[in-house]
Order: structure tokens, then sequence, then C-alpha cells
């Protein structure tokens, strides 16, 4: 066996065994390595979606989330576009992973509205909205909320 190979048998081998003492949750964007090892649960954030949006084999979700926010974005500013076309985006690929963990899909809300309770509500409401316009249940979400005290 070549030593990428090895290095991954290694891994499964370790994720066999710790998930008979835990939940195992990926932690990524990519979906590909969602798929590999096949976890509970998947959790993702702004950073680790900007990563993933950047490999070719993700651009049509890429491409789904500029149409849907251009479609939706009726006289709102460039900065609503921008929030819209991400909340999309991150719900894009949520999607995708759906359909690979049995569990729940963690979407992050804006770390930036961290200081503004009714702003993080909305978009969080948001982000569950825009998961049901596309069939997934808010059952199979959790939504990552940050609040940061004063």
């Amino acid at each position: 066996m070549d030593e990428p190979s090895v290095k991954r048998q290694k891994i499964e081998n370790q994720l066999i065994i710790l998930s008979k003492f835990t939940t195992v949750v990926a932690d990524t964007g990519e979906i590909d390595a969602i798929n590999l090892f096949s976890p509970q649960d998947a959790t993702t954030n702004p950073s680790l979606i900007f990563k993933a949006a950047e490999l070719p084999q993700y651009k049509y979700l890429v491409d789904d989330a500029i149409s849907y926010a251009v479609q939706n974005s009726a006289e709102k500013s460039f900065d609503e576009i921008l929030e819209i076309t991400m909340d999309k985006l991150a719900v894009n690929f949520g999607a995708e992973i759906t359909k690979i963990v049995p569990g729940y899909v963690s979407t992050e809300v804006d770390a930036m509205l961290s200081f503004n309770v009714e702003a993080t509500v909305a978009r969080a409401r948001r982000i569950i909205s825009l998961y049901n316009e596309i069939g997934i249940n808010k059952s199979r979400v959790l939504i990552k909320v940050y609040k940061i005290n004063k």
C-alpha cells in the first residue's frame, strides 16, 4: 500500500474505535471528505465553506447561491445581497451534506452578528427557511450561534 492509503486506513481504524465511545462529527465543508469517513453529524462554518467553494467540483453550489440571491434581492443593498448569497451557499453545502450524514448538519450564523440578538435570530430563521425551501426539515439542522459577552 502507498503512504496515503496507509494513512487513510489508520484514520478509518481510529474512527471505528472512536465511534464506539462518542458521536463522530465531520468539521469541514468538503463533501468528498465527509463522504469518505461517513460521520454521524457534520458541522461547517464560513471559513470552511469558503475553502470548499473554491474547489471546482462545488462550483454548481456557488452558482446556485448567486443566482438565488440575485433573483430574491429586489431593492436590496449590495451587503444584503451578499448576506443572502452567503446564507444560501451555506445551505447548499448543508443540503449536500444531509445526503451523507444521518444526523445533524450544523450551519453557522454570521459571527459578526454576535452582539445583535434580533439580527442573529432573523438570520437563523432565514437559514432554516432556506433549508425548508429545498425540502430539508429543520429537525436535521443545528444552527450555531455566537454570543460574545460584553
